[in-house]
């Protein structure tokens, strides 16, 4: 699995570019001067074409926009909230308080849709990452701090810590959801991800209500000088756009 991380990352913008760059120059170097500058070229449009709001916010948006946002007052009732991680950062040395990311909106949203009375359990879904459990601090349990200081009493909170991506946030999820006889899910995740998690937890059979969050494209565009100007953001946002869809490519060619 980390193999295939590994690869997979070697396809973003920023990696592929440098990549191609490197291979550009040992060609010139050894004279194969045409492919070299055609590598050359190649690059810089990929990276161009990740990096400009023009095209990057555009594919950003062909995802988040199949999920528009939904108020809370027509948002059905469920069994569970299951808000997935990737949003916060634990209490690694020198912190001593969990850092809210980009992403920490599904935190603030679960506490949202709690209160409303959505759903009498939150399950936060998220582990250690690629590190051992006992070397590094689940995510779950940084979310739970941050959703019990949002309002949420600890007794409706439920942790599920082992998981490292998410196919297997559905997978440990929906463990601990049939363990207790509960099947519909609000699932809260940023919209950008919204597409690729919620075809994996229906893969599981789970009854899936998207709640998404965390919009990140503005209905009110760009100047247009500026949608043309490559900037890190948009490449930020471009790189993780990409992501989804070739998640979203792997679990269709796997068929889970």
């Amino acid at each position: 699995m980390l193999l295939i991380k590994l690869l997979t990352q070697l396809v973003y913008p920023l990696d592929l570019s440098v990549a191609l760059l490197l291979l550009a120059f040992l060609l010139l170097l050894v004279r194969f001067r045409r492919l070299g500058m055609v590598l050359i070229l190649l690059s810089v449009s990929w990276l161009w074409f990740w990096s400009a709001p023009v095209t990057a916010d555009r594919v950003r948006g062909s995802l988040e926009h199949a999920y528009p946002p939904v108020s809370l007052d027509k948002l059905p009732s469920a069994d569970a909230i299951v808000v997935l991680g990737g949003g916060m950062a634990t209490t690694e040395p020198p912190r001593l308080h969990p850092d809210l990311g980009l992403a920490a909106d599904r935190v603030w949203h679960a506490a949202r849709l709690h209160k409303a009375g959505k759903a009498p359990i939150v399950v936060l879904s998220g582990g250690p990452g690629w590190a051992r459990k006992e070397d590094k601090q689940p995510e779950s349990e940084a979310m739970g701090v941050f959703l019990e200081d949002l309002g949420v009493p600890k007794s409706d909170i439920v942790l599920e810590s082992e998981s490292r991506n998410t196919y297997e946030n559905a997978l440990y999820t929906k463990r601990l959801l049939d363990a207790r006889g509960k099947k519909t899910i609000l699932l809260v995740t940023s919209a950008l991800h919204m597409r690729r998690a919620k075809a994996i937890f229906d893969s599981f059979g789970l009854e899936v209500i998207p709640a998404a969050t965390d919009y990140e494209i503005p209905d009110e565009p760009k100047p247009v000088p500026l949608l043309w100007m490559p900037d890190a953001i948009s490449l930020d946002g471009g790189s993780r756009a990409l992501k989804e869809y070739l998640g979203l490519a792997a679990f269709h060619i796997r068929g889970k």
